[in-house]
């Protein structure tokens, strides 16, 4: 009996070590390899990757097709993965590999035409230009890697094939990073409801100070199913893209200090572009090397040229410009005849093509969509067949992105070599859509901003923030202004330059339509910027990028407190109220006034809203930038209908919802945080965690997340770390992507951090090594010279060609 025990214990230790030696070379399979030699067909010379502390890979070629092949190589070492879902994501086939609940999905990204766009926009490239030959070297580098090495272990888990990837699927890429921006799916559906059901009192509190001339009061007649058709793309476009960890893009931070100003005597650039949260990041650094050109990029997957950038003499940084670039039109369809639509005063027949998405583990599903000359019929994402998407009142979506030449890869391809700032002007003239603030800065004391984009001239009077009348003249646009009357500055007297996703202030006599941000950040950075005597360099300017407070909560308050000091009386509700009358709009780890308020924020918009919008376009309202101008707005109209209930006919009054919200908000605060009040800090309430696409598969989140990290910073501070109103707890969804902070004084004492890591490689060194640092706003070098590349080397990667 011993000997038997003996035995079946050491069978199983055995088989214990023989599963954790599998388990192990499994893993080891899926290393990145930064050391040692590899072979890489195409390339002309020797290419040397030296890789730092970071994981961060100094490319030293000698020519360009090299430099741009090496870097498709070692970018698809990290990132191959991430790569295939902005891929898959952008062409409509994630259910292909995450089964039906990625449907919707798909069929949106079907009906925007990205596929077909992308096959268009590459036939009509310039093979021989420098930009797209670096382009298809970059792909070359990649499928050469893939090819020879073993898929990443998200391939195995969901059983992607190996595919090589294209200039089309570059081109798809960018459309679903520029259709990121586009707030018009949240916003307009909700406010043309509210026009056209509501009526115009209700649309008061949505004063669109961009545009002065008023609104287009044509009466749309669009019946529930297409308000449900509306709603369900404005959910898809935002919610789903969330939950499987796919970055969108929602605003950014961006100032450019002169000389004057600085230290140094020289320019300082800094810049957060804020997108959604991932892992791995949106973000890969690479610093290129080659004879006669050098540069410390970003880059997103699945694009060569970097999108921020900086060298020992010039950079950049980018914001979102958030000009409205979308339409959507509601068409008149023909009686006689379904597939025509009434357009410039006579009936044009629409266009249509079948799409089939492949399902796992189900039937693959034919979609039928339409085109009208206004652009994709968007309804048609989510109908089956011919004869449900004739039962309503069809839907098209005109976008720039589409209707522009757009040489986006051109202009970030000079971007990285615009030493001046008339080259830097011809390389934001080329960015078409989505649109961008390009802020700059060299060496030599020049600082300037340019608003990049085709900016699309509509009729008078037409206000593009609702849903537009197909039929009528108010869908028609004239064409494009001149790049020469976009908004910029070159060297302004002031001696510094804020971009923060305000409303630009135009050069010209027209107003710029968009769904722009509070201006409370461009002002808070405004003002510190401005203060006399202060020297700026990368140590004080932390303290911007890091900076807590708003001013928002002082246009709020003051209608909310006066009528809750009436009406609280209760020692624990009088002391609550004290923390918000002595807060000043900072929000920060230990404080429980940003928590009062953010809840409060909230459960105002619940009570006054939810009841006249229903569920659904209540979410949508909530995700979109209209409701933080509308909410002060609200707050001071005591007669304002919004106060009325709807579901009772009754009357309660703007003192009534206040006192209700009150109560709400302390009862949800006890249940979700407990019922100690002084326990209900920021840091309980306010968490990131950087989500992985396999993450909706539990446990897998434990596995591939990175956190939760409590975090300081909030909506519209300018450590913009936030998310849509709503009530507590707040998960982050989206920030600071990165922080760069350059002194042209020396640019190789440049600093930057990655939210995450630099490797999307689950077990790697750098999968997640700066995500704690990222949490508490820690900075790291990012190196430039030689000097400091080789002292900070870790390992080295030769690459030789057959």
């Amino acid at each position: 009996m011993k000997r038997l025990l003996k035995w079946v214990v050491l069978s199983l230790l055995g088989l214990l070590v023989i599963a954790f030696t599998g388990v192990s070379l499994y893993i080891y399979s899926k290393r990145v390899q930064r050391s040692g030699e590899i072979v890489l067909s195409g390339l002309q010379a020797e290419v040397t990757v030296n890789y730092d502390e970071r994981g961060v890979p100094h490319i030293q070629a000698k020519n360009e097709a090299d430099l741009y092949r090496a870097l498709g190589y070692v970018h698809a070492q990290d990132r191959l993965f991430q790569m295939e879902m902005a891929r898959r994501l952008a062409r409509g086939e994630l259910a292909e590999i995450l089964g039906p609940k990625l449907l919707d999905a798909d069929r949106l990204f079907r009906t925007l035409g990205l596929r077909q766009h992308a096959d268009e926009y590459v036939a009509r490239l310039d093979k021989n230009s420098a930009a797209v030959k670096a382009l298809y070297a970059y792909l070359d580098g990649i499928n050469q890697f893939q090819a020879g090495h073993a898929a990443p272990l998200e391939f195995d888990l969901l059983g992607i094939p190996k595919r090589p990837f294209t200039a089309e699927d570059t081109v798809a890429v960018s459309g679903y990073m520029a259709y990121s921006f586009a707030a018009a799916f949240r916003t307009e559906p909700v406010l043309t409801m509210v026009r056209d059901k509501l009526g115009p009192d209700y649309l008061r509190i949505f004063d669109l100070e961009w545009h002065p001339r008023g609104v287009v009061n044509t009466q749309l007649s669009l019946q529930q199913a297409d308000w449900d058709k509306l709603q369900r793309i404005a959910r898809t476009s935002q919610e789903v893209l969330e939950e499987f960890g796919l970055p969108q893009m929602e605003g950014s931070n961006a100032w450019v200090v002169s000389g004057s100003r600085t230290a140094s005597g020289k320019p300082l650039l800094a810049g957060d572009p804020h997108i959604a949260y991932s892992a791995p990041a949106v973000w890969y650094e690479a610093h290129l090397n080659m004879p006669g050109f050098e540069l410390y990029g970003h880059y997103q997957a699945l694009n060569p040229f970097a999108l921020l950038g900086h060298k020992s003499y010039h950079g950049w940084t980018l914001t979102m410009l958030q000009n409205d670039d979308l339409d959507l039109i509601a068409e008149k369809v023909n009686p006689q005849n379904p597939n025509q639509v009434w357009v410039k005063g006579k009936w044009v027949d629409m266009q249509s093509r079948e799409e089939i998405i492949k399902v796992k583990g189900a039937e693959a599903l034919k979609l039928q969509l339409r085109r009208s000359p206004h652009g994709p019929i968007i309804t048609d994402a989510f109908k089956d067949n011919l004869g449900e998407a004739y039962a309503g009142k069809p839907v098209a979506m005109w976008w720039a992105f589409l209707e522009t030449e757009n040489p986006v890869l051109e202009a970030f391809y000079e971007l990285g070599r615009a030493k001046k700032s008339d080259m830097a002007g011809v390389a934001a003239s080329k960015i078409h859509a989505p649109g961008l603030n390009v802020v700059w800065a060299n060496a030599a004391g020049d600082i300037g901003w340019w608003a990049a984009a085709k900016l699309v001239s509509r009729p008078q009077g037409v206000n593009p923030a609702f849903i537009l009348d197909g039929a009528s003249d108010e869908a028609n646009k004239l064409g494009f202004t001149e790049f020469a009357d976009n908004p910029h500055e070159i060297n302004p007297a002031r001696g510094f330059i804020v971009s923060a996703n305000q409303q630009p202030l135009p050069n010209a006599d027209f107003s710029i339509p968009g769904y722009y941000n509070l201006p409370e950040r461009a002002r808070r950075l405004e003002a510190l910027l401005a203060q006399p005597g202060m020297r700026w360099d990368v140590k004080n300017s932390q303290t911007l990028q890091l900076d807590t407070q708003t001013g928002y909560a002082a246009q709020v308050l003051p209608h909310l407190l006066p009528v809750l000091r009436r009406q609280v009386s209760d020692d624990e509700g009088k002391r609550l109220l004290g923390l918000l009358e002595n807060w000043d709009g900072s929000y920060q780890l230990n404080s429980v006034a940003p928590v009062l308020f953010s809840q409060m924020l909230y459960q105002v918009c619940f009570v006054a809203m939810a009841d006249e919008l229903g569920e659904a376009q209540f979410k949508n309202l909530l995700r979109s930038r209209a409701l933080d101008f509308a909410l002060p707005r609200l707050l001071a109209d005591e007669q304002s209908p919004w106060w009325d209930d709807r579901n009772t006919a009754t009357k309660k009054g703007r003192d009534t919802v206040i006192k209700l919200a009150w109560t709400d908000s302390i009862t949800h605060l006890k249940k979700v945080l407990g019922a100690d009040s002084r326990q209900w800090t920021w840091a309980r309430a306010h968490t990131l965690t950087h989500k992985h696409p396999l993450s909706q598969q539990k446990p897998l989140d434990k596995l591939f997340n990175v956190g939760p990290f409590a975090v300081a910073g909030g909506r519209e501070v300018p450590n913009n770390l936030s998310g849509p109103i709503g009530p507590a707890p707040w998960e982050v969804t989206y920030g600071p992507s990165t922080r760069r902070l350059i002194d042209f004084g020396d640019a190789s004492k440049a600093l930057g951090i990655n939210p995450v890591g630099q490797s999307g490689v689950l077990f790697d060194a750098h999968y997640n090594d700066q995500a704690a640092s990222f949490a508490v706003g820690s900075y790291v070098p990012q190196y430039l010279s030689a000097r400091d590349v080789a002292a900070h080397t870790r390992s080295t990667l030769l690459m030789r060609g057959k």
